[in-house]
């Protein structure tokens, strides 16, 4: 039924698409008919609506993957450099949250650590909506903060590092993956807030150990302990969902005789605030000279250009 759904509606958006087209046709003939200049405008805000629809139905084309359409978990973690680099896995946070609320896509808090004197040491956040996993994919990687830094006394220039990690959201019917209860060691404690102070008097954060991977999963967000053990079992079947494709990649890669190489260290993506004001990928050289808009959410031509640039690196 699910993806009797997903078909539907495809089927239907194509469709709506297509009577776009055909109505914005008649409307320039009979403009050109009767001469009609008054109605070049409309024509063309038409016209660029349908540019842009295309557009992205062209970027969807390319999400061909087994969990592209799937809800995405995505995990961010401070890097080398201290507090600072704990304040910049905090701004990538409100990015994407950002960006889930502009897309109009579900959000939701599974689990924050914070930093000592500021920030997050960690941050992990569902986004749901249709191919958040295979939009999101694009920003896997290090990212790289440049900028005067608010915590140093002499306010000189700090390079910040932080990893993102981005994983599909398990499905009800992953019948490959079964946790026994045995397999689980579960570890109650008090949730803390920023400043390692603690914030709750009840024993309501959750750690999932599962033993036979050794994949450990905090939870601290909800007053409820159910719902935090909840969130972790969630993100639990989302991490071994990727420990088994990624065990299954390398097995393809020794087939093939090829190395995989690990993604941290090499980054992705560069956001200088001084000594001038740009964020750079690296990957496809796409370029923006206006970091406050990218860090408020305005991810839509980073992610479009690496999608593409996977379309053709593919051919």
């Amino acid at each position: 039924m699910r993806e009797l759904g997903r078909v539907k509606e495809t089927v239907d958006l194509w469709r709506g698409l297509q009577r776009e087209s055909t109505g914005l046709l008649e409307l320039i003939q009979l403009a050109i008919l009767e001469g009609d200049l008054t109605l070049r405008e409309e024509v063309q805000a038409e016209l660029d609506n349908l540019k842009s629809n295309l557009a992205r139905q062209e970027i969807n084309l390319t999400l061909s993957g087994p969990y592209d359409d799937r809800a995405s978990i995505i995990t961010i973690y401070s890097g080398a450099g201290g507090t600072d680099s704990q304040d910049w896995a905090e701004m990538l946070y409100v990015m994407y949250l950002k960006w889930g609320e502009t897309q109009r896509r579900p959000t939701q808090v599974l689990d924050l650590s914070y930093g000592e004197e500021a920030g997050l040491r960690s941050a992990t956040l569902e986004i749901g909506g249709v191919y958040s996993y295979g939009y999101l994919t694009a920003e896997m990687g290090v990212h790289r903060l440049v900028r005067l830094s608010p915590y140093d006394p002499n306010h000189l220039r700090h390079t910040s590092f932080a990893q993102v990690e981005v994983i599909p959201v398990a499905g009800d019917d992953e019948g490959d993956i079964n946790i026994r209860s045995e397999d689980i060691k579960l570890d109650t404690f008090r949730s803390s807030g920023p400043g390692g102070q603690n914030v709750q008097k009840v024993a309501s954060a959750v750690r999932l150990t599962h033993l036979p991977t050794n994949i450990i999963v905090t939870c601290q967000t909800e007053r409820s302990q159910h719902q935090n053990r909840e969130n972790a079992m969630k993100i639990l079947m989302a991490r071994l969902l990727d420990q088994q494709n990624k065990e299954r990649a390398e097995e393809l890669a020794k087939l093939k005789g090829q190395r995989v190489s690990a993604e941290w260290g090499n980054q992705i993506r560069s956001y200088v605030l001084h000594p001038y004001k740009s964020v750079k990928d690296h990957r496809t050289n796409y370029q923006s000279t206006n970091p406050e808009a990218v860090l408020a959410g305005d991810l839509d031509g980073f992610i479009e250009a690496y999608l593409m640039s996977q379309v053709g690196s593919a051919e």
